[in-house]
């Protein structure tokens, strides 16, 4: 059994479940919720033991790294982070609604990383050759994953608020009474960036450390960087306006999707379109 059957696998769990929480914000029906989080589960346990083997792959051909080193695996990681996301907040609070407007990211990263990127195992260019690399990708992969599920829980909040508006049709009205309250949903989306973002802080300081190995300065204003700093500052706006300014509601949904919007274009943008010394990050 190789990795690369269990990542495909792990997308076919990732669609039925999105497919079981679709037909439950339909139906309502208890079991449907129930059963589109085993099935998110069940695909998150697969993909976790893919990982697993791909990195004991990369040491049988010679490479010996974290599956975190190219574009192929990022994605792949950034959709495990996400269902482990999702998966802390439903085991905790039940509102399995919520898997149907975030188990979808993960479905999508996993999607692309399976029908268009190269899966093949490389070896480390020499900027990636530190122990700074897992440390640094977990914890801002795990911020970015929190930043994801924010998103979801906010488009809900402003259907919801549509909805009080008087300004959805009628079945769309029947779907969103399947939504917790507008006071839940506002409440789970600043949880979510609570956890999301002292990750995204950790992420920037252990990148400023392996910076610093690979080329020996802590910070370059390279466009990752610049970009990353960016992200911060939303976030940070983003807490700052909730605590200090009681920014509630819509402000906190729409702040929320633009910063994971942001942090989707430091990610991805950034990487592909742009250059510099993350320029490699093309691959990554």
């Amino acid at each position: 059994m190789t990795s690369s059957l269990l990542f495909n696998v792990t997308t076919v769990s990732y669609l039925l479940a999105t497919v079981v929480f679709f037909a439950y914000l339909a139906s309502k029906n208890r079991i449907l919720g129930l059963m589109g989080s085993i099935t998110a589960y069940s695909g998150f346990i697969v993909q976790t033991v893919a990982i697993g083997l791909r990195w004991r792959e990369s040491y049988q051909i010679g490479h010996g790294h974290a599956p975190m080193s190219n574009l192929y695996e990022s994605v792949v990681f950034f959709s495990w982070t996400i269902i482990l996301i999702f998966a802390l907040l439903d085991l905790r609070y039940k509102y399995r609604v919520i898997g149907a407007f975030v188990v979808p990211f993960a479905l999508m990263g996993m999607a692309w990383a399976q029908l268009s990127l190269s899966s093949g195992i490389e070896p480390l260019v020499p900027a990636l050759q530190s122990n700074w690399l897992l440390y640094h990708v977990i914890t801002s992969f795990l911020g970015y994953a929190a930043f994801a599920v924010a998103c979801g829980i906010s488009i809900m909040y402003l259907i919801k608020a549509r909805r009080k508006s008087g300004e959805v049709s009628g079945h769309t009205d029947s779907i969103v009474g399947a939504f917790p309250v507008a006071g839940v949903l506002d409440d789970l989306n600043y949880k979510a960036i609570m956890i999301g973002f002292p990750l995204l802080t950790l992420g920037i300081v252990t990148g400023a450390a392996w910076a610093n190995y690979a080329w020996g300065t802590y910070w370059s204003w390279d466009p990752k960087e610049t970009w990353s700093l960016i992200v911060w500052f939303v976030y940070a706006a983003f807490l700052h306006a909730r605590i200090t300014k009681g920014w509630v509601g819509k402000k906190a949904a729409v702040l929320s999707i633009v910063g994971f919007a942001a942090t989707i274009f430091c990610y991805l943008g950034v990487n592909l379109i742009l250059s510099g010394l993350h320029s490699y990050g093309g691959r990554m």
